[in-house]
């Protein structure tokens, strides 16, 4: 993680892998998710948590850093225009951000059933479930979810433009964001939807946070591209008066 926190550990927490979580995360930590297996995906997605209709925004953060996925040196935008976090770690090096969470009826149609009742905690659970369950909890529903940002999961192109999914081998690989504004934060550890493998076992996710250092001179992120820089600024406007 170099110089992007302090290495001291505010708290720590296992997301089971297909499991989902939400969480209040403050302007100035940064969340490190590891993975603990090979499978591992993570849909992720966030809102302002002090004004629940500024979400992030998938259309503008693409087009603003000239990219087609995400990794280190990226941010994620909200659709105001504003910084919501930095990308400073990615050992996967590709966040895909075209699929959005897994679909119940792709899950069903792969693995098929294994419902609560019958597997209690080991159920098989799709991404898109898993958030809406946590968005509940902070009075959001399907219609304030968008894209997501799928951490550890590449997807690449064929001639005709479909989507295929690389399989790899995630074990031990991190990625970690610094927010920069204070967010509602939504998580599903479920497969990926276009994951083609034969048995549901996504894997476990360590998740830690830490108190992110100040931004120095220079900072991966912010300085990547020129709209990035525009876009902090409009967050240090928006944070101005809370600065005095």
């Amino acid at each position: 993680m170099g110089g992007f926190h302090n290495h001291l550990s505010l708290w720590n927490e296992k997301l089971p892998g297909g499991h989902h979580w939400s969480g209040r995360i403050q302007k100035g930590a940064v969340l490190q998710l590891k993975s603990l297996g090979a499978n591992a995906n993570v849909s992720l997605f966030c809102v302002n948590a002090e004004d629940k209709l500024e979400r992030y925004n998938m259309p503008d953060t693409l087009k603003g850093q000239h990219t087609a996925f995400l990794a280190a040196g990226n941010v994620l935008y909200s659709d105001l225009g504003r910084v919501m976090a930095s990308i400073v770690q990615d050992d996967h090096a590709w966040s895909d951000t075209f699929c959005g969470a897994s679909r119940p009826e792709k899950i069903e149609k792969q693995f098929g059933t294994c419902s609560f009742q019958d597997a209690r905690n080991d159920m098989y659970q799709s991404g898109l479930d898993g958030l809406l369950v946590e968005m509940s909890k902070f009075s959001l529903g399907q219609a304030d979810l968008s894209a997501t940002v799928n951490l550890f999961s590449k997807v690449t192109p064929n001639d005709t433009g479909a989507l295929s999914y690389i399989q790899s081998d995630n074990t031990d690989q991190i990625a970690a964001l610094r927010f920069e504004m204070d967010c509602l934060v939504f998580l599903s550890a479920a497969p990926h939807g276009l994951d083609n493998s034969a048995a549901y076992a996504p894997a476990d996710i360590e998740l830690s946070l830490f108190k992110a250092n100040a931004l120095g001179e220079s900072d991966i992120c912010r300085d990547s591209c020129p709209q990035n820089q525009r876009a902090f600024q409009n967050n240090a406007r928006y944070y101005a008066l809370s600065n005095i």
